[in-house]
């Protein structure tokens, strides 16, 4: 009795038993010859216990960085940041004119329609694999980026 009650504790520590789950995933089209994408979502955390977002890679680009937008009087600047902290039992979200993901030497352009493969890599719930659907040049988000 002993071992099972270990061995589903066990499980349910490993990244496979995570309760990260992720919503409204999207980036913009880009221009010919744009080097930079962004991505957003909605990151939710069904867990009892905080996480924190430590990395992102996809094979559409070079990088991931994540970063933030600060404002600064009237004008707004984008930093990197070294993570996001998800909240126990809560969410944060990525959206334009806030924290977003920047993709970093596009392998080519992002076109309107297609999927944007990306894996987030979180301290405790290990990776978790996510498509960015690519929405309009001009998409400002919502769910359909209107």
């Amino acid at each position: 009795m002993k071992k099972l009650v270990g061995l589903l504790l066990a499980f349910a520590a490993s990244p496979a038993f995570a309760q990260i789950h992720i919503d409204d995933a999207w980036s913009r089209a880009t221009p010919p010859g744009a080097k930079i994408g962004v991505g957003y979502m909605t990151i939710r955390n069904a867990s009892a216990t905080a996480d924190r977002l430590v990395g992102v890679s996809s094979p559409a680009c070079k990088k991931v960085e994540t970063h933030v937008t600060i404002k600064d009087g009237d004008i707004s600047r984008m930093r990197e940041v070294k993570g996001y902290d998800i909240p126990a039992n809560g969410a944060f979200e990525l959206k334009p004119g806030g924290a977003h993901l920047m993709l970093m030497n596009l392998k080519a352009p992002l076109k309107e329609g297609e999927k944007v493969p990306v894996v987030l890599k979180f301290e405790r719930a290990g990776e978790v694999k996510a498509e960015l659907q690519v929405r309009a040049l001009g998409a400002m988000g919502g769910m359909h980026g209107m």
